[in-house]
């Protein structure tokens, strides 16, 4: 494939921008100060919207919208990724794995680490603040003629999710993309995500979250998810509870879906931990995929490995003795960058930054640390938002902290310090917990522990510290340690 944006063997090249300077992550110019200005207004007018924690259950809005600029969403294969925890992670696989087949990809997921611009992705990385802005500016008018119409009828103006994901389908569609690999926001038959058409369907592990907008219910909460399976499509599942399972394969046979179960169509066959990583044997649809190295930790990143290729290879049409290139799926996964999961930031002391945000994706994250890494201490810096299950997230990282130091982060929705630390003081007891005004504070503070905690300041092998508790919590943490976005 080739093309204005695609070099001469094919292969997709990261657009650049003009007019700025200097260069920035993957070869990329740094936007100028007016490009971030401009920015700036536009999230300053999205933020006026509802926010992405309130939904409604209704797609009217969103199709309304992508009616007016003439269903950009059909103009592309697509992978739909939900779930509770790893829809993020197999998002990312799923785009690396078809990127390096010469594919030109585009990649939306929610919420971002750090940059807004993170949330809509074209041949691997993010579009430009310009282009963020431009692509909004384009489709403006129609968001209001949409809100007028629903406020005649005593109806909302679109949320800010809804008008993101509209943005995202018009910016696939102009690139031109190939296919699109889309992460829900919240649930799934009411996402606004799921208006897309997807040939695969990929549902991640289920659990309670979000319980406020899906319910308590787990499986109140799988058939939600459930929704994204589309009449015809191959859905993709993982490893769930058997009353999960009995939802999901429910929906399946409902519009005809087929069905490919981890632990029975598609497995992890074997998996041993590896310098900076994992090396995998995964047993696909359509074939053994052998000594595949994942630089990312924890048994959870192999089963989602695992997802991605089956997804990839569902989407490719692979089958039986019908495999994908062995080769590329090892160049994919070997270049892999999964930013905010269980990443290493920061050295002397080891800092790592994890978006953990429920007691399942913490728990996963404590088999993580005690699989692959050896520390004599392990610090926790930790801000989680109000609306979580604060006391199910500290009690699941209670056994693998020495000590912590609670914060908060910048969203309105985190949980005060003052309440966290009376929390963690009745898990971790008094004598364990520490206080910081901010997570900068809180970083400093956790260094200092971490020093304290050894003869010499020159030797901190033995000592690490976790910063986690939110997906903002590690976006902030990845900008405090002088991480671009990704």
């Amino acid at each position: 494939m080739t093309g204005p944006d695609h070099n001469g063997a094919g292969l997709p090249s990261v657009p650049v921008e003009t007019g700025a300077a200097p260069v920035g992550p993957a070869g990329a110019l740094r936007p100028t100060a007016e490009q971030l200005a401009a920015l700036d207004e536009v999230e300053a007018e999205l933020d006026t919207r509802w926010p992405e924690t309130k939904i409604e259950p209704t797609l009217a809005r969103v199709v309304a919208l992508l009616d007016l600029l003439g269903s950009p969403e059909r103009a592309y294969r697509a992978v739909h990724v939900a779930g509770t925890n790893g829809k993020t992670s197999v998002t990312r696989m799923v785009d690396a794995l078809l990127t390096t087949m010469d594919l030109r990809v585009g990649r939306t997921t929610s919420p971002h680490l750090q940059s807004v611009t993170e949330r809509i992705a074209i041949d691997s990385a993010p579009i430009s603040p310009r282009r963020y802005v431009e692509t909004y500016r384009d489709i403006a008018p129609y968001v209001e003629m949409v809100d007028a119409s629903s406020e005649s009828g005593g109806g909302p103006k679109m949320s800010k999710f809804e008008v993101l994901t509209a943005m995202a389908y018009a910016a696939f569609a102009d690139a031109p993309v190939d296919v699109a690999v889309v992460e829900t926001g919240l649930g799934g038959s009411w996402d606004a995500t799921n208006v897309i058409e997807a040939d695969v369907a990929v549902i991640t592990p289920i659990g309670i979250d979000h319980v406020e907008y899906l319910g308590g219910e787990i499986t109140g909460i799988a058939g939600e998810k459930a929704g994204i399976i589309k009449p015809g499509a191959i859905a993709i599942i993982a490893e769930q509870t058997p009353e999960v399972t009995e939802v999901l394969l429910r929906r399946a046979v409902e519009v005809d879906a087929v069905v490919a179960r981890a632990g029975s169509e598609f497995a992890v066959r074997e998996r041993t931990v590896a310098v900076g990583g994992q090396m995998v044997t995964v047993q696909g649809l359509g074939g053994l995929y052998e000594d595949v190295f994942i630089p990312l930790h924890g048994a959870h990143q192999a089963d989602n490995a695992a997802l991605a290729i089956a997804a990839v290879e569902a989407l490719m049409g692979a089958g039986k003795d019908r495999t994908l290139p062995v080769e590329l799926v090892r160049e994919a996964f070997a270049g892999l960058v999964n930013p905010g999961r269980l990443e290493r930031v920061g050295a002397d002391p080891t800092v790592l930054i994890d978006g953990a945000h429920n007691p399942h994706g913490a728990a996963a994250l404590v088999r993580a640390l005690k699989d692959e890494f050896s520390f004599d201490r392990l610090i926790g810096v930790i801000a989680v938002m109000g609306d979580k299950d604060v006391d199910g997230i500290l009690q699941t990282l209670e056994p693998a902290l020495s000590e912590v130091v609670v914060t908060v982060n910048d969203s309105p929705r985190c949980l005060p310090a003052a309440e966290l630390a009376d929390r963690a003081d009745a898990v971790f007891g008094e004598d364990r917990v520490h206080r910081a005004g901010d997570l900068a504070e809180a970083l400093a503070a956790a260094r200092a522990l971490a020093v304290d905690a050894v003869e010499s300041a020159d030797d901190t092998a033995g000592t690490g510290i976790l910063v986690t508790g939110s997906i903002v919590t590690a976006g902030q943490a990845r900008t405090l340690e002088g991480k671009d976005p990704m």
